[in-house]
């Protein structure tokens, strides 16, 4: 519980239309949506509204050595977002601003509480796209997104979040304010801070601003669709692509139990008796290279023993999408519990990862539906539990550990998009080794000394790692 003078003090820098202190209020402030990971309510929510009274906070919170909390939309998938020691959760709701589009340069200059959605809206005018595409677009927010270098549906082509942050303003845990990068297209000026700050996941400095990269929109679209009688042949489809040298807006996969249960809730006529389902899209300025790529695709379709079909209508295409969208919220109906992973493996594995993510489903008796971005080996496999069966919940985490260790010895990684928070500090040393960990140690403590930004997640104490 936090003292009444230092909430006092907080009313005072945000105003009391800004500061949520009843437990009721708070209650969606005490977890994110991982599932399966503690809930904690902090002691206080403020709602600052200028990078001035994130300094004054974070002044407050060091002076009384109080953690803090930065939150978005609260979309993370690793815990990232839940006050595990209770203190401050900073929201950046109100810092909601786009504070300049401009086209000369290809940039914005956004806050952090700025919606993905929202951005795109305002910049298609101008025939502009902010690529980035989490499959939460409509909820996360720019400072989020930054703080967990999110990926999403576009990345295969695109790239992901560190690849659009031109500069930032970054609040540090001694409530000092530092700006580094700006709209010039070359900046190598003193160490690259953007790419340390964005996926810190709000443990080195909280992020008040962000200069993005924008891009032409695509004129021209076509989107495919591609189904299989094995994963196998799915897998291969994917590689197939790639090797024709054809890089798609968005290569998505969906299984069959993926597909089952979207369509159950869609009703789009998604097909149900195969075993795995390719989305693709190819897209570009020049109509006859949409059309040679889209020809590529279907020869990689058909020579690996698939049926393809076009989206013949905007109504189409839009519906598939939402389908795709639609994969994460139709699985968790299934039961209470959705344990959505993120394991990424190099292009070239996807065809084995996809097979022992099956596997693996098979091995502990678990619900399990694969879906993600094919095209860049990022796998989202979800197993649907009961959090009341014991027994069925052991049997979850000995798979979810299988499943990264399978992804290690493919090469690949632990996160592809989803960050670590607390969901998967424990694996850390498998991929980094105890070295690499003792150097995030080394780079938290110098820029956080007393700890006070997002304790407990990303960066594992000694004893948890």
């Amino acid at each position: 519980m936090l003292a009444q003078p230092v909430l006092s003090q907080l009313e005072q820098i945000v105003g009391k239309d800004n500061i949520l202190t009843s437990k009721m209020d708070m209650v969606a402030y005490s977890y994110d949506a991982t599932a399966d990971m503690p809930k904690q309510t902090p002691d206080v929510v403020v709602f600052p509204q200028s990078s001035g009274m994130v300094q004054a906070i974070v002044n407050l919170a060091r002076e009384h050595k109080v953690p803090i909390y930065s939150r978005g939309a609260g979309t993370n998938l690793s815990g990232g977002a839940v006050p595990v020691k209770k203190g401050i959760v900073l929201s950046f709701q109100k810092m909601n601003k786009i504070i300049n589009i401009d086209p000369d340069n290809l940039s914005a200059v956004v806050e952090p509480g700025v919606i993905i959605g929202a951005l795109n809206a305002a910049v298609a005018p101008h025939g502009l796209i902010y690529p980035p595409d989490p499959g939460t677009v409509a909820t996360a927010t720019m400072g989020g997104s930054a703080a967990e270098n999110s990926g999403g549906l576009r990345g295969l082509k695109y790239g992901v979040t560190k690849n659009y942050i031109m500069g930032m303003e970054v609040v540090l845990a001694n409530g000092e304010k530092v700006r580094f990068g700006g709209k010039t297209v070359k900046n190598v000026t003193a160490y690259d801070f953007a790419n340390l700050f964005v996926g810190s996941e709000g443990t080195l400095g909280i992020i008040t601003e962000i200069t993005a990269k924008l891009i032409p929109a695509p004129k021209f679209r076509r989107t495919l669709v591609g189904t299989f009688k094995t994963l196998a042949d799915a897998g291969n489809t994917v590689s197939g692509i790639i090797a024709a040298k054809v890089i798609p807006a968005t290569m998505e996969i969906m299984d069959n139990m993926t597909l089952r249960t979207v369509e159950n809730s869609a009703k789009i006529g998604l097909p149900t008796d195969v075993e795995a389902m390719l989305l693709i899209e190819v897209d570009g300025m020049s109509e006859d290279v949409v059309t040679a790529e889209a020809e590529a695709v279907k020869e990689a379709v058909i020579k690996n023993n698939g049926t393809l079909s076009v989206a013949e209508s905007d109504k189409e295409r839009d519906d598939l999408w939402a389908a795709r969208r639609n994969a994460l919220p139709a699985l968790a109906q299934l039961n209470n519990t959705v344990i959505l992973e993120d394991a990424t493996v190099p292009r070239s594995h996807i065809t084995d990862m996809l097979i022992a993510c099956q596997d693996i489903g098979k091995k502990y008796n678990l619900t399990l539906g694969t879906f993600g971005h094919a095209g860049d080996g990022n796998l989202h496999p979800t197993i649907l539990c009961d959090k009341n069966n014991k027994d069925e919940m052991e049997r979850m985490h000995k798979a979810v550990d299988e499943i990264f260790a399978a992804a290690l010895s493919f090469g690949g990684t632990l996160s592809g998009e989803h960050g670590i928070g607390m969901a998967k500090m424990k694996y850390l040393k498998d991929e980094i080794g105890e070295s690499g960990v003792e150097l995030m140690r080394s780079l938290k403590a110098a820029l956080d000394p007393d700890s006070i930004l997002n304790p407990g997640k990303m960066v594992p104490a000694p004893a948890e790692a």
